[in-house]
């Protein structure tokens, strides 16, 4: 029952991830967020298109940065780490 519960967190995660992606880029059908379950973790791989990317990092990486504080913050909030990697 734990695995389901745990499953259910990674999804709203990724999906908490993608729209806020999505709302940041122009080609937001090329957003993609790959979830990996280890053991406590999860990482959340984030790819957008290449001209994107800009938009998603931001200047000196601010935009990045307050994105995975907003995972980390829900992911805490569900007894789970996670990890965001821009790809």
């Amino acid at each position: 029952m734990r695995e389901v519960f745990e499953k259910q967190e990674g999804n709203e995660m990724k999906e908490l991830l993608e729209t806020i992606a999505r709302s940041l880029v122009d080609h937001p059908e090329e957003v993609r967020v790959n979830e990996i379950e280890n053991d406590s973790t999860v990482i959340l791989e984030l790819s957008v298109a290449r001209e994107d990317m800009g938009k998603v990092i931001g200047k000196q990486g601010r935009i990045a940065k307050a994105i995975r504080t907003v995972i980390k913050a829900a992911a805490i909030k569900e007894n789970v780490k996670a990890v965001v990697e821009i790809v």
